[in-house]
This record gives structure tokens, C-alpha cells and sequence, in this order.
């Protein structure tokens, strides 16, 4: 996960970062062979920890597909709603959630660092998670 992570960001997590997340509570990863979606769930809400695709493999839906897998598991553990952050800058990831039902929340002044040292806001999503019928 930390070599494509790498790959898809300007600062990327490290193997332990991973390691971590994922010894704990809560937390899972979805994996594709292009890409991954790390989650985390506490009581009823969820938030993308982060969501990483190769570049190569870009556009073609597997971001989406990732995200509505990690939505019915996050719904399976109680959640019914989800949020992440995203960088205001980052027109295809903001399509991408758009497409799948975020809507803006708030807004994270200069929350992103880039590797030439310039800060992005990073926008708040949230989306609400349908619960099965019993």
C-alpha cells in the first residue's frame, strides 16, 4: 500500500504509517490491483483515511468501485455517515466523490502540503449511508 500510495500523492505514508492504521480498531483496507481504500469506522460514522489509485489505472472507475464497496462494508459495521478530506485542488478526486453522492461540508485552511512547500485547503465531504431494511 505504501509504494502505490507513493505513487498517487505528494506526501505519501510509509509502510509503518500503514501498519499502524490498520492494528486498529475500526480500521480497514479494500484492495484492487490498481488501487485501495483504508476506512475507518467509529459508532455510526466512517471516514476515507485515504483512497490511492495507480496513475496508469486512473478514469477508469476503480476509485468509484472502491468507494461503494467500502461504503456497504462501513454500513455493515453501523455507519450511516461518511467523510474524508480531499484537496480543493484535486478536480478529479472532487469528481469523483461528487459522482458518488458527497456533498461539501466545511473547508480545512492550508491542510495539505505540497513537496515545493506550498499549502492547499483541503475540503470536508460527507455523504449519508443507507442502512439495509431489517
Amino acid at each position: 500500500m505504501a509504494d502505490l500510495h507513493a505513487q498517487a500523492f505528494d506526501a505519501p505514508w510509509g509502510a509503518k504509517a500503514f501498519d499502524d492504521l490498520l492494528d486498529q480498531s475500526g480500521v480497514f483496507a479494500l484492495e484492487a490491483a490498481d488501487g485501495f481504500i483504508l476506512m475507518r469506522v467509529v459508532a455510526d460514522e466512517a471516514e476515507i483515511l485515504t483512497l490511492a489509485v495507480r496513475p496508469a489505472a486512473r478514469q477508469a472507475g476503480l476509485g468509484l468501485r472502491l468507494v461503494e464497496q467500502a461504503c456497504v462494508v462501513a454500513v455493515s459495521q453501523g455507519a450511516t455517515r461518511l467523510f474524508l478530506e480531499v484537496a480543493d485542488d484535486n478536480v478529479t478526486a472532487r469528481a469523483l466523490y461528487a459522482k458518488a453522492g458527497f456533498t461539501e461540508a466545511g473547508r480545512r485552511a492550508g491542510y495539505y502540503g505540497r513537496r515545493d512547500g506550498s499549502r492547499v485547503d483541503a475540503l470536508v465531504l460527507t455523504k449519508t449511508l443507507s442502512q439495509p431494511l431489517p
